[in-house]
């Protein structure tokens, strides 16, 4: 058996109910249409509670499968729970619905995974971690057999995604896509997931480290898929796509607030640039760079303002925690502030839009020089987008943020 190592996270024991559950450990398995590889898996996993005598139950998931994979989980004596929505996430969800133990140790039924490794998950789950998870790769220490993974998914893509979350959202992992892992009953009860297909698993990771729960890393060993006939479920481009995206939806920060400011500070440095008509290597900086600039400061604000949305939303359905610095912004950002700092860029613009109109009448209403005026007339369009943006912004924030209060 190779040395387990781990990353920790404010590892804390459990205590739980005075008298342990009569199962300790729940190995569950999703299946479809595994028929090839499902009984050598069974078969390990059996052996694995066996030789440790650990408290034990497995719990075969089937999604729909028809060429016979029941019949084999049947036959070895194991519990078979059969969910009718498709789907590797809701597959999950009925088995680890239906476990009754403490732990549950969750794993494909392809054979790519060794059951016998069992044992290092459950170890680390006594110590008091609630989220233990396998990694694969050699940089947590793992072993990829020769064939067992696909040349991209080895090189770029597992490791890039793992080094986004890892960046993203902090989590102490190397290997996010690895699908065998062990949790505490009760974690999987308070995270509440929601994602039915693949992303279910990096759905688990990500929660698990927002909110703080303690995070182990076992060292694992990947095989070749031990099935011939079939054809094996995840698809690199389509599924690579789906876990980048859950990764911005589930970050405001990286999707919102992050590129919002940095076209801010591009708008202001090029007013900063074009107001007083700056050249740079010949070039004049004029009207037409403050129509850029604040294209770029409306469409930051915006994305700011969306970022705030996603968080508030976010924190209101227990998708993510709420944190200090949070509940300093909302004590700060309030419906009445919002609506006085809005009101007074709303007058600004409104009276730059009409100094520019006076100009105009000044003129007869005839040809203007617009070089002059269109200094006057975009930051008046621009301060007034900007503060009917932020009234209509702080009562959608106010509404988001009522169940807070």
């Amino acid at each position: 058996m190779n040395t387990t190592t781990s990353t920790t996270v404010n590892p804390r024991p459990h205590s739980g109910d005075m008298d342990p559950p009569q199962i300790e450990v729940s190995v569950v398995m999703p299946c479809l249409n595994e028929a090839e590889t499902l009984g050598t898996c069974l078969a390990k996993a059996k052996q694995a509670l066996a030789d440790h005598d650990i408290r034990g139950e497995i719990i075969v998931a089937d999604n729909g499968s028809t060429d016979g994979s029941i019949e084999i989980a049947e036959q070895m004596g194991v519990r078979v729970v059969r969910v009718r929505d498709k789907g590797y996430g809701n597959a999950l969800m009925g088995g680890i619905a239906a476990a009754r133990g403490r732990y549950v140790i969750m794993g494909d039924a392809d054979d790519s995974y060794d059951f016998l490794e069992i044992p290092k998950f459950v170890e680390k789950l006594r110590e008091g971690f609630d989220l233990v998870q396998g990694c694969r790769l050699p940089g947590g220490g793992g072993t990829v057999m020769p064939g067992a993974m696909p040349t991209l998914h080895r090189w770029l893509g597992n490791p890039l995604f793992s080094f986004l979350v890892r960046h993203m959202f902090g989590a102490p992992i190397h290997d996010v896509y690895c699908g065998l892992r062990g949790f505490t009953k009760r974690l999987y009860d308070d995270l509440g997931l929601r994602c039915t297909g693949m992303e279910f698993a990096t759905e688990m990771v990500i929660k698990s480290t927002l909110f703080r729960e303690s995070i182990a890393e076992v060292p694992i060993t990947l095989h070749p898929d031990g099935r011939r006939e079939q054809t094996p479920h995840l698809r690199t481009f389509r599924d690579g796509w789906r876990t980048l995206r859950f990764f911005l939806m589930y970050s405001p920060r990286w999707l919102f607030l992050m590129p919002g400011m940095m076209l801010i500070l591009v708008g202001l440095l090029g007013y900063g640039l074009a107001l007083p008509g700056v050249r740079i290597a010949g070039a004049a900086l004029d009207a037409h760079t403050l129509l850029f600039a604040s294209l770029a400061i409306l469409l930051g604000y915006q994305s700011v303002q969306f970022a705030m949305f996603a968080k508030t939303f976010a924190i209101a359905e227990g998708l993510q925690p709420s944190s200090p610095k949070m509940d300093r912004l909302y004590r700060w950002v309030t419906l009445e502030r919002g609506l006085v700092v809005g009101l007074v860029s709303l007058l600004c613009g409104a009276g730059l839009l009409g100094w520019a109109v006076g100009i105009w009448w000044q003129q007869d209403f005839g040809r203007l020089d617009y070089a002059r005026t269109m200094r006057i007339v975009i930051p008046g369009f621009t301060l007034t987008a900007l503060g009917v943006q932020t009234v209509l912004s702080s009562f959608m924030l106010s509404i988001l943020g009522m169940s807070r209060r």
